[in-house]
């Protein structure tokens, strides 16, 4: 078999590539171990925004009278049925992977698959069977999994990552989940909405670390409002699973702490999956951890590509997705502008969500820009009042001397639907002044943009 691309791993990087350059008039190949759509959506994205709708209705149903709304008896979550249903979410979505491979004519290859010495592909089924595959170009996507520390060795039942957690058995009374990036801090809120008891341990100062400083502490808050227990500045120095519950010991700035657990969830971040796909025999380098790429994601053997999590850049599913695209159309010969990192969003799914792009306001003072930072809270927004979400706040931050949207941070109810227009506004340049004057619809959550971005400018009508 020949083909003019061969990609190996369909997640969101390598299937979007697949699709596009099958478009583009290239007959392509795609290997794949597993299930169609990869970790993201078998494992991560999809199935655990599954579990997060499932615990906001429960909240819903238990602040049902906060609506004007009487509800007979108490409602209660059926851990089971959750995970059951995000389980089907998944596999409908894995489906719509194949009905488009069909539609776009991309044959699948099932097995793993390996780089050779002249830049084949070795495809090695569930059997040991393995069959070489020629292409003109190949493409490296496969992703990562979950980091493991020599502290916190994941056992797959009392200490676990994030792929077992959306599979347990039964709901846990208890679990320490270690990391409040995103998977972290959505698995955290998870449990805890559905009566997990959640102690949530943060080595650096605020949860959700990456994120501006000011929307890391509202999230601190709204955490520990909502019962969760919350370690920030604290690291995880044993684990002792030996009994019927894991005890974990926990280095705080005010000494040692001792806490029992039914789960302990490692949220870590990730590892890469380059080992064992042939790099060192294609001639592949690695740098850091993470294949070596220039800007059109061109690897340092001719011909091989990599993108998503195994390269430098944010490891999210819509980096991959991009990086995908620009990497085919580069092959297929169009114009093709190099991916912007930082304009790339960053989104977290608790309540409240958390969404960001560009520049914090540390990292803004850092680089010697001069600003202007405007906030506006929800509290003040009619709409989130409506709603009964008033928690949160739009902090956008601008370039004083040429009003440059440098970075906007949000944390608050459907935030993660809103910062899409801050990532256009930044990718067309816009003003400050620019966003002022773009008329948002009223009564609507994104009027806070517009106003955030006028109380920059001593502007603000509503605060």
């Amino acid at each position: 078999m020949s083909y003019d691309l061969v990609v190996i791993g369909s997640g969101p990087g390598g299937y979007v590539a697949a699709i596009r350059a099958s478009q583009l008039g290239m007959k392509v190949g795609v290997v794949e171990k597993a299930e169609l759509g990869g970790v993201c959506l078998n494992w991560g994205c999809i199935p655990t925004k599954s579990l997060l709708k499932s615990a906001q209705v429960f909240e819903y149903l238990n602040h049902a009278k906060d609506y004007g709304i009487n509800i007979d008896g108490k409602a209660s979550a059926d851990f089971s049925a959750m995970v059951k249903r995000s389980r089907e979410v998944a596999g409908g979505m894995s489906n719509g992977i194949q009905f488009l491979f069909k539609k776009n004519k991309i044959e699948v290859l099932q097995g793993t698959g390996k780089l050779t010495k002249d830049k084949k592909v070795e495809v090695t089924n569930s059997d040991g069977k393995k069959d070489t595959i020629e292409a003109k170009h190949v493409l490296l996507a496969t992703g990562a999994r979950s980091r493991q520390l020599p502290n916190l060795p994941q056992d797959g039942e009392k200490i676990i990552g994030y792929r077992k957690a959306l599979t347990l058995e039964k709901q846990p009374e208890s679990m320490v989940v270690v990391g409040s990036g995103a998977i972290g801090s959505e698995f955290a809120y998870f449990y805890n909405s559905i009566g997990t008891k959640v102690t949530l341990v943060e080595y650096l100062d605020n949860v959700v670390p990456l994120e501006d400083e000011e929307v890391s502490k509202q999230l601190g808050r709204s955490f520990k409002k909502a019962g969760i227990k919350v370690m920030t500045s604290s690291e995880v120095t044993n684990v002792d699973a030996s009994g019927k519950k894991v005890k974990v010991t926990v280095k705080t700035k005010k000494g040692e702490e001792s806490i029992e657990a039914d789960i302990v969830l490692s949220a870590v971040g990730i590892a890469p999956n380059i080992e064992d796909i042939g790099l060192e025999d294609a001639g592949v380098e690695v740098e850091k951890g993470r294949v070596k790429v220039d800007e059109y994601y061109r690897t340092t053997a001719e011909g091989v590509y990599a993108i998503g999590d195994i390269v430098p850049g944010q490891a999210l599913a819509h980096t991959a997705s991009a990086e995908g695209i620009i990497c085919v159309e580069k092959i297929a010969g169009k114009d093709v502008e190099p991916l912007n990192y930082g304009n790339i969003p960053a989104c977290t799914y608790t309540t409240p969500e958390v969404a960001s792009v560009g520049m914090t306001e540390k990292a803004a003072k850092e680089a010697g820009y001069e600003l202007k930072v405007g906030k506006f809270p929800f509290s003040a927004s009619g709409k989130a009042s409506a709603a009964g979400h008033k928690e949160g706040f739009v902090k956008l931050i601008f370039d004083a001397k040429y009003g440059e949207l440098l970075g906007a941070h949000m944390i608050g109810a459907n935030v993660t639907e809103m910062i899409a227009e801050l990532v256009s506004a930044r990718k067309l340049e816009t003003t400050g002044h620019e966003i002022i004057k773009t008329v948002h619809p009223h009564p609507t959550m994104s009027e806070a943009v517009m106003e955030a971005a006028a109380a920059a400018y001593d502007e603000v009508i509503h605060i």
